[in-house]
């Protein structure tokens, strides 16, 4: 029979190229999803992974096996080539939790690949073997050949996906899940079976630093940000002892030769020594701050990176974004449910054996055997009359007697009617008792059970798998603050250019480029021609600012201590002006005009004051001008501070021929009030942290560390301190007397010393206590009449005073030992406090 027209045109658009492409990519979508790229939340592995598993735990002899064996077994359940199951195999080895390994893996701190195959060995971890496998709950189906069978899913009772991570592209979505602490798992696991509430981050086997405010329990849209750890060896050398998540020692060696050649960082040399431990050695070029380098570092180089987690899992054949809250949860539920479904099992094996062993003992004991000595006609008749003779004891029983249960017993030895025999199939039965009666309690109680299930792991394998990523809240930096001055800008103030690629061969002072200072390419340029036009420009080459440039310098956002002392001559009513102001945001390439606005107007004088200084000036008329007195002096101090497009104060008239200093100011603007933030060992503006007080522009900051040592610094804010170290920050006065106390671990006691600072170096460390292993300073301030608090001994024993410090030591010099204060114990308690009234406290 022909087919119609319209049943053709159904089966073109299935077997056509527009259908199969449909049909065919849909299939191929949902294959690569399924299949190879989405670990599945029953046991948080990919197919690869859980067939090599399943191959090694065919294999498993208690032996290492090579890893050539190891991919030709589980290419018998995996229907790609070797490769991708040997990559998958060193990948899981290199994790160091399900797989033991022999021979050299590779590094995943370093990048270095495994050695081949036929080089190497493995075999599954006592670990492994205990939580990934039970073929009594495992769930079967065909391998892809129908040869032989693999699991669906391996029986996991423990929230791998978790521990291991997992990273997968798929067509159209991907999953990335980070690693987390096996500690720390099992630790949430208790708390979720308890109903507690807990909290998972990520731990790297890399170490490192992780900051997770944002990290959304690693669902999509959530990030953290990762670092190496980065010391300071001296002021001229650091060293990186740890690399972040997926970054290898050679990739971040790269990007930092990339960022030094680029300018944005400044080094002489940078060395490799990793080993057992990750060391990069950093030489610094002269004259360039650690503190700087390193916050340059992190913003420059993959010394930090930024991970976006995204969980996506396989929940009932469907790919699902979960939180790692809500896959632990699951996880532990899926290991109690196996747990459940073990006990169960076990029960049932427990009294299937009491039931045979009890029908032994009376088929023994009560000597029914003799039923196979009698004659019957047939075999069937002899297990009747056993099934018969069973009878009056059959109420003993918990199930009904088979056939196949008689049969079993007729295949025993007679030898069983001995009395020693029936004694211990009765011991036999009373443990099987014990057995059944512990798995019945056990199931009745499966939270408690699943806990101590839990608690026995991490007692058993916790050992050596302690967190190892520091997690701590990491600030912002800004690339302006750390770019190193890696060019030089020049300006042309006749033909009003500023750029990096001016002429520089002008010395300043002539016509020609003139060199204003160095900068680096994320700088901003203020400039201010003598026209009173003002405008900020991005750094260069050739930037046109307009004729006569009267000043050009590296322009700070938001500063509001930079004071610009102007006098300019409107240009149409012929008046003068003085005015004071701040520019502390304006909008880049826009011109702004800081006269009246006349295109005539001219800037007679300008001058750029760091902290707010008033100069004095004298100001010389036009000689041609009517009036009396040609000369005159305008302190800058008179005028208030207003912003950039105030008009300003009117001082004259008269046309001006000239302005000249007379008399350097000082600064009209209160000090700069500082802060301290010890989250982050900075110094800032911003009322972040301790409150330190007002500083003058040459004022500087005392610091006092806990090892024994104390520098004084200045108030730059790029600069990082030691936040862990630190027991006092305060404004520095070389008047105040420091009162200490510290430990001489030597001798074994406490030491206290009083002591002006005498140095003037800055930022340079000073040892103020007596140099010994173990020697620590307890307590220090500058109070002028410090007293100590003291409590010594323990329950009944426990001994409480006052000393005032200002009386037990004279002040010395900052190298001196001190005098002994008490002798050293443990459980000696100190703290500041007043003295009452003009008694002695009491002294040990």
């Amino acid at each position: 029979m022909a087919k119609s027209k319209s049943q053709s045109q159904i089966q073109n658009n299935e077997t056509g190229l527009p259908g199969q492409y449909r049909t065919w990519f849909l299939d191929y979508a949902s294959y690569v999803i399924l299949e190879r790229a989405v670990p599945a939340i029953e046991d948080g592995l990919k197919p690869v992974q859980r067939r090599i598993l399943h191959a090694m735990k065919e294999m498993d002899d208690g032996r290492f096996n090579k890893v050539a064996n190891v991919i030709g077994q589980t290419m018998q359940y995996h229907p790609h080539g070797d490769a991708s199951i040997g990559d998958a195999l060193v990948n899981l080895g290199q994790k160091d939790l399900l797989i033991e390994t022999q021979g050299n893996w590779g590094d995943v701190r370093t990048g270095d690949d495994a050695a081949a195959p036929r080089y190497i060995e493995g075999r599954l971890s006592k670990f492994a073997l205990e939580v990934a496998f039970n073929p009594k709950t495992t769930e079967w189906q065909l391998s892809y050949d129908g040869r032989k069978y693999e699991p669906v899913t391996l029986p996991m009772k423990f929230p791998l996906l978790l521990a291991q991570g997992a990273d997968g592209i798929a067509v159209g979505l991907a999953t990335k899940i980070l690693p987390h602490n096996f500690c720390e798992l099992i630790e949430s696991a208790i708390k979720h079976l308890r109903g507690k509430r807990f909290e998972l981050y990520p731990d790297f086997q890399t170490g490192g630093q992780i900051d997770v405010e944002e990290y959304n329990q690693g669902k999509r849209g959530g990030k953290v940000k990762v670092r190496a750890h980065i010391g300071e060896l001296d002021k001229k050398t650091l060293v990186i002892k740890s690399v972040p998540y997926a970054v290898t020692t050679t990739q971040l060696i790269d990007s930092i030769v990339k960022a030094n050649d680029q300018g944005k960082i400044k080094i002489k040399k940078v060395t490799d020594n990793t080993a057992a431990d990750v060391e990069i050695q950093i030489d610094l070029a002269p004259g360039i701050s650690p503190d700087i380098t390193i916050d340059a570092l992190y913003k420059f180089t993959d010394c930090e990176i930024s991970i976006s987690p995204n969980a996506c899992v396989i929940v009932d054949q469907k790919p699902q974004f979960l939180a790692v809250n809500d896959l632990l949860k699951l996880s532990v539920d899926k290991t109690k449910d196996l747990l459940e479904q073990e006990l169960k099992i076990k029960l049932s094996e427990l009294q299937e054996k009491w039931h045979y062993t009890s029908l032994e003992k009376i088929f023994f004991e009560e000597k029914i055997y003799k039923e196979l000595e009698k004659k019957h006609e047939t075999w069937d008749k002899v297990l009747e009359a056993i099934d018969k003779a069973f009878g009056p004891f059959k109420k003993q029983l918990k199930r009904t007697i088979s056939k196949e249960d008689i049969i079993k017993l007729t295949e025993k030895p007679v030898r069983r009617i001995y009395k020693l025999d029936i004694d211990e199939l009765n011991d036999q039965i009373k443990e099987l008792e014990a057995e059944i009666k512990q798995v019945k309690y056990d199931l009745a109680n499966l939270v408690d059970y699943a806990v101590a299930y839990f608690e026995n792991l991490l007692k058993k394998y916790g050992k050596g798998r302690e967190s190892k990523t520091e997690i701590k809240a990491m600030e912002v930096i800004e690339a302006k603050q750390v770019a190193i001055a890696n060019t030089k800008l020049y300006m042309n103030r006749e033909e009003g250019f500023i750029g990096t690629g001016l002429k520089k061969s002008a010395r300043a002072g002539t016509d020609g480029d003139e060199f204003i200072c160095d900068c680096s390419d994320l700088d901003d340029i203020i400039v201010i021609a003598k026209r009173g036009i003002m405008k900020v420009v991005k750094v260069g080459e050739k930037v046109y600012i307009g004729k006569d440039i009267l000043h050009a310098a590296i322009f700070q956002k938001n500063d509001e201590r930079t004071t610009y002392n102007m006098i300019y001559a409107d240009g149409k009513g012929g008046k003068s002006f003085a005015k004071r102001f701040n520019v502390t945001g304006v909008t880049r390439d826009k011109e702004y005009d800081l006269t009246k606005g006349d295109e005539k107007s001219k800037v007679h004088y300008l001058s750029v004051n760091p902290n707010g200084e008033a100069e004095v000036v004298r100001i010389v008329l036009s000689p041609n001008c009517a009036a009396h007195k040609k000369e005159l002096e305008y302190n800058f101090a008179e005028l208030e501070i207003k912003g950039r497009s105030s008009m300003g104060n009117v001082i004259t008239k008269y046309p001006i021929k000239s302005v000249r200093l007379k008399e350097a100011g000082k600064s009209t603007i209160a000090g700069r009030k500082l802060w301290y933030d010890d989250q982050f060992g900075r110094l800032n503006t911003d009322e972040k942290g301790e409150y330190l007080g007002t500083f003058n522009a040459d004022e500087k900051i005392l610091v006092v560390y806990n090892d024994g040592n104390y520098e004084i610094t200045d108030q730059e804010l790029t600069q990082k301190l030691e936040a862990e170290k630190i027991l006092l920050i305060e404004k520095f006065d070389p008047e105040k007397i420091i009162t200490v106390v510290y430990a001489d671990m030597d001798k074994k006691q406490f030491l206290v010393k009083r002591f002006k600072i005498e140095t003037t170096t800055l930022r340079n460390k000073f040892l103020f206590i007596k140099e010994g292993e173990g020697n620590y300073v307890e307590a220090v301030t500058t109070d002028s009449e410090p007293v100590l608090a003291v409590q010594q001994g323990r329950g009944a024993q426990i001994r409480k005073g006052k000393f005032k410090l200002n009386k037990a030591a004279e002040v010395s010099g900052w190298r001196t030992v001190g005098t002994r204060l008490i002798d050293y114990s443990k459980s000696v308690e100190m703290e500041w406090a007043k003295a009452k009234g003009n008694n002695q406290p009491e002294l040990f």
